[in-house]
């Protein structure tokens, strides 16, 4: 089958994608120009044929579009779910609380799978584990404590003013 061939999955599909995708943005974005089709078209046929002559880029694209189609049928499944439960979605009626968290998931999620393909997770991994980390992890942790209880106590000190003059 053509799918798995190595010059379609390494090459046609990350190069339509980066071609389609940057040519989608300028045109959004009117970045080169209202109306300058041709312009939007040559730089993104540069910008998706650079990523197809640097080995390393294109990796990591390939390595990341399994991911985006998981997490995108990860996100039908809980629409779908969500939706038998609280009904018509059509009204943009999911809570802000759930947008938000729903967000803070999949950003999560995203730099969870960059560190997974592009081997990052491995390096900060072995840097963790280091000889003689944990003290120094044990310090920064000390010291974000020490900052968050003193912008506590300095903002605390303006939230109350602001309470009271609301009041």
């Amino acid at each position: 089958m053509i799918f798995d061939k190595p010059i379609f999955t390494e090459a046609i599909l990350p190069f339509t994608l980066v071609f389609v995708v940057i040519f989608a943005i300028l045109q959004k974005s009117k970045i080169l120009g209202e109306g300058k089709h041709q312009i939007d078209a040559m730089t993104s046929l540069i910008i998706a044929l650079i990523l197809i002559g640097v080995s390393q880029a294109r990796e990591i694209v390939v390595g990341l579009m399994p991911w985006l189609a998981v997490g995108v049928a990860v996100i039908l499944v809980f629409f779908i779910l969500y939706g038998f439960i609280a009904g018509d979605l059509s009204q943009n009626q999911i809570p802000k609380n759930l947008r938000i968290t729903l967000g803070v998931l999949a950003a999560l999620f995203t730099v969870a799978v960059i560190l997974y393909v592009t081997g990052l997770g491995d390096f900060l991994g072995s840097w963790f584990s280091k000889e003689g980390s944990s003290e120094f992890w044990m310090s920064i942790l000390l010291l974000a404590v020490i900052i968050g209880v003193a912008t506590i106590a300095i903002k605390g000190k303006d939230w109350g003013t602001k309470n009271r003059s609301s009041s």
